[in-house]
């Protein structure tokens, strides 16, 4: 198998097409970036550190039955994915009350919720990602009434296996973004599974590990996401 047109490229990886149809190669770029792209630095090594970390997470998923479309790591910033139709609606699923759930609703930062909410939102960069209702994801035909509920159903799923697998780590999942393509109707989890899609923090000392001490300015950037690494590795 070897790659042969870039098809897409977005703020953080580039997929590429394959002489397998069937397959694609997905490329973590070190392009960091927030608030729809305004802040952004390109920082030497997160791509490296995102790709091997969401190799670790995949390969996990799928051990439990979870389908996603990952296949294999085959260097540094390139894992090897099976290629999906992208619905257009990102689901979050939140843990603990933290960035724009705080902004929007007021509720307190650090709240718990059990069990954990799921949310929607609109992936399109130009309307700055707006949350959906069920019934917005249905007059507008991004996905069909059975496939919301095996999003919302695949979602607390991959929640409760990676929180579990986590906190073992000592790392609090706080709230994540997930990316879900079909294949021949079946549903399968795309995307990136790092420190850019999810919040995580220490269990113990609240510690931020992930893309927020770049969105905060709190340094250590690189730091953090070496040490999730380190622990979702071991």
């Amino acid at each position: 198998m070897k790659k042969v047109n870039p098809l897409y490229e977005g703020k953080a990886k580039i997929l590429w097409e394959t002489d397998d149809p069937a397959l694609m190669v997905q490329e973590f770029k070190n392009d960091a970036t927030a608030f729809d792209g305004t802040k952004h630095e390109v920082i030497e090594g997160k791509g490296r550190l995102n790709n091997t970390i969401s190799s670790h997470l995949f390969g996990l998923l799928n051990e439990k039955g979870i389908r996603t479309h990952f296949r294999e790591k085959i260097s540094e910033t390139e894992m090897v994915v099976e290629r999906l139709e992208m619905l257009p609606v990102e689901v979050v699923v939140r843990n603990v009350a933290a960035g724009s759930l705080v902004r929007r609703l007021g509720i307190e930062k650090g709240a718990t919720f059990d069990p954990p909410i799921v949310e929607f939102y609109l992936k399109d960069d130009s309307l700055h990602d707006p949350i959906l209702s069920e019934e917005h994801i249905r007059v507008m035909g991004l996905a069909t009434p059975e496939q919301v509920t095996g999003l919302k159903n695949a979602a607390l799923a991959v929640n409760e296996t990676l929180g579990s697998f986590l906190l073992e780590r000592n790392m609090r999942l706080v709230d994540f973004k997930l990316e879900f393509g079909t294949v021949g109707g079946e549903l399968v989890l795309g995307d990136e599974i790092s420190p850019d899609t999810c919040r995580f923090h220490d269990a113990k000392t609240g510690e931020i590990m992930d893309k927020d001490r770049f969105r905060q300015d709190l340094g250590g950037f690189l730091e953090a996401y070496n040490e999730v690494l380190s622990r979702v590795s071991s």
